[in-house]
């Protein structure tokens, strides 16, 4: 007779983990395919949301076993990241650029998204460690490409999204101090 297993985690109701403020509209103030490439780094670059959220899911499936609570929290901020993804995907449309998983580096060159962008640690510590960089790293990419686009509309969306990733490190760094108790 064969057993069937499943996954004791219950994920219904989780929704996305943010701050709890508006975002502004999205929208830019005139096509820009230079500001548009940038945003495809925070889209699909090495730092990037989708980068975020492949990650955040990675870790969410791989702890949910062990820590329920944890691998909720995981995939809310995961929801988050989605969330930001599909802002960026908007501006670079807007801003006259083509959404994929290429982006351009300072020098032109293309990239394609790689999960070999991910820190996939084995241990739930180095998770939350790894992910508490890749926000760290996030943030401070958005305040480069913010001192960057003269477009105030464009920073507006950019400005909210980091405060998300910031929010985010604050629960990170609190689940971290739980994990070392």
């Amino acid at each position: 007779m064969e057993g069937k297993l499943t996954n004791s985690c219950n994920f219904s109701g989780v929704k996305p983990i943010m701050a709890d403020l508006p975002y502004p509209p999205v929208q830019v103030q005139d096509r820009n395919p230079a500001y548009a490439n940038l945003l495809q780094e925070d889209y699909c670059g090495a730092v990037s949301e989708l980068s975020a959220v492949a990650q955040y899911i990675n870790n969410e499936n791989r702890i949910s076993q062990e820590d329920c609570s944890l691998a909720r929290t995981l995939l809310g901020i995961a929801m988050a990241e989605m969330m930001h993804l599909q802002k960026l995907g908007e501006l670079i449309c807007l801003l006259g650029g083509k959404v994929c998983y290429e982006s351009v580096d300072y020098r032109g060159c293309r990239k394609l998204w790689t999960p070999g962008y991910l820190d996939i640690p084995e241990w739930k510590e180095q998770m939350i460690l790894a992910d508490i960089q890749a926000e760290q790293d996030a943030i401070r990419q958005y305040k480069g490409h913010i001192r960057v686009i003269r477009d105030r509309c464009v920073n507006a969306v950019l400005e909210r999204i980091v405060q998300d990733e910031e929010y985010h490190i604050m629960l990170l760094e609190n689940l971290l101090d739980q994990c070392r108790k």
